[in-house]
């Protein structure tokens, strides 16, 4: 067995793509339209990792998505996860879940979608503004 993918349906591919590929750091591998089937596919990784794929998809007509939670989290590991928050929070990004112990934080794309920020490695020393930070929505 071999993993594929993990797929999230989104609805605004710019502001996915602003979330997951300027945000988060993936690269686009592959991007793929169906006329037929009015959807748009587009694939994303962490750079050099291209078997770890995250799939967006887009259905042309207008759905309501809810329960975003219920899919659980995506996680990524950082090489530093303080830095690589401030860059979020920089864009605009809430930080849900501050990383407060060094180590893990969560955040939620425009559609909702729970992700997981975790330190690569050891924890870091805790620091502010982030040991101070509370909570904030869910995560």
């Amino acid at each position: 067995m071999k993993y594929l993918h993990t797929m999230v349906r989104i609805t605004d591919i710019d502001e996915s793509l602003k979330f997951y590929r300027d945000g988060l750091g993936l690269e686009e591998l592959r991007r793929s339209e169906n006329q037929q089937g009015r959807y748009t596919l587009v694939f994303l990784a962490p750079p050099g990792q291209p078997d770890a794929q995250l799939e967006l998809t887009y259905n042309w007509d207008p759905e309501v998505y809810a329960g975003g939670r219920n899919f659980g989290h995506l996680a990524y590991a950082v090489e530093n996860i303080y830095d690589y928050c401030q860059k979020l929070a920089d864009m605009g990004v809430t930080i849900n879940r501050p990383p407060r112990d060094g180590r893990m934080a969560f955040v939620r794309s425009p559609d909702d979608i729970s992700i997981e920020i975790l330190q690569y490695g050891p924890a870091l020393p805790p620091q502010e503004p982030w040991v101070s930070m509370p909570n904030t929505g869910v995560w």
